[in-house]
């Protein structure tokens, strides 16, 4: 199933040359950031002195500065320090490319030259496809893997990062920076915030993605993030799925459904996913993505850039009249 790394080398991960590229991407649009500013001011000895304690095999990661957003749920970050979050680069944009290679094509979250909108489009696609131009029933499997980053299991996250990267060093410091958070439970959890957790979730659900696509054969399945959906004419194979896909993820991944978002429709009564409801031939704003759309432009007192970004957003549905209300008088 995985191809091994052997062209990537934790000297390339700790080069000079790759903590200085990791920086200038890190730093967009963070430098007006005092963290960052302090960093900056002596940028060169603060890289050095990193380069230094990983090639000595003397770096330990730091604590984590714990938060609460609501995007649009409750959302607990944990922040790292800008050391630590320069080094989560560092190994990102070594490890991304050859990760990527080996993802599914429809696996659409955190990843470049995907995203919702993508996502969007291919569920459309899928929906035609399947119902062959509306003529047919499409039936949609929902689901949603509770808890997914607080549950990932750092053992069996490192057994999977083992299977791909020959250089023990890498794993070495992937395992660092797993160890330097747990949820509730000691062993688990990934911190929303760092941008490794983004390559690491991906890397570690791409077992359940492979496997309902060379196991189940499932051709028409979508997964964004922890949401997914199978598209069928056939709601007794869609039935099957649910059963054989919560083996695998308790049994392989030690993940599990969540037992409240996991639903059969038609795409003619409307499928909510990804913040829109689907139909066969248009797709209309889930109403509580519309209540909160409403709700921040009154907060930002209609300012120019959080309508111009709701427009945006809206371009992708049947939302004229939706439109119509966020333009200025």
């Amino acid at each position: 199933m995985f191809f091994t790394s052997s062209n990537i080398t934790y000297d390339h991960i700790i080069s000079v040359e790759n903590l200085l590229q990791a920086w200038e991407e890190f730093v967009r649009g963070k430098r007006k950031r005092t963290d960052v500013q302090v960093f900056q001011y002596d940028l060169m000895d603060n890289i050095l002195s990193l380069h230094h304690d990983l090639k000595n095999k003397t770096y330990q990661h730091g604590c984590y500065e714990a938060f609460n957003i609501s995007d649009p749920k409750p959302r607990n970050i944990h922040k790292a320090c800008v050391r630590d979050r320069l080094l989560h680069h560092a190994i990102y944009r070594q490890l991304y490319p050859f990760f990527d290679r080996i993802f599914i094509v429809d696996s659409y979250s955190c990843r470049l030259g995907k995203g919702t909108h993508r996502a969007l489009r291919r569920f459309s696609s899928f929906g035609n496809r399947v119902s062959q131009n509306n003529t047919k029933t499409c039936w949609v499997l929902k689901g949603d893997i509770r808890k997914c980053f607080a549950s990932i299991d750092h053992t069996v996250l490192e057994q999977i990062l083992a299977s791909a990267i020959v250089d023990t060093d890498i794993r070495g410091l992937c395992g660092c920076v797993l160890e330097s958070f747990s949820s509730t439970e000691t062993g688990k959890g990934l911190p929303l915030g760092n941008l490794t957790s983004q390559l690491f979730v991906n890397v570690y659900l791409n077992q359940f993605d492979q496997f309902v696509k060379r196991e189940i054969k499932a051709r028409y399945y979508i997964r964004y993030a922890d949401d997914f959906v199978v598209l069928s004419r056939d709601r007794d194979w869609l039935l099957s799925l649910v059963p054989r896909m919560q083996t695998f993820l308790q049994g392989r991944l030690r993940l599990a459904l969540h037992p409240a978002k996991v639903s059969i429709g038609t795409l003619a009564a409307g499928v909510d996913f990804l913040g829109w409801v689907h139909f066969p031939h248009h797709r209309v704003l889930r109403t509580i993505t519309k209540k909160r759309m409403f709700k921040k432009v009154a907060e930002a007192d209609g300012t120019t850039a959080v309508v111009q970004s709701y427009l945006g957003l809206l371009r992708h549905g049947t939302a004229y009249k939706l439109s119509e209300r966020l333009q200025p008088v």
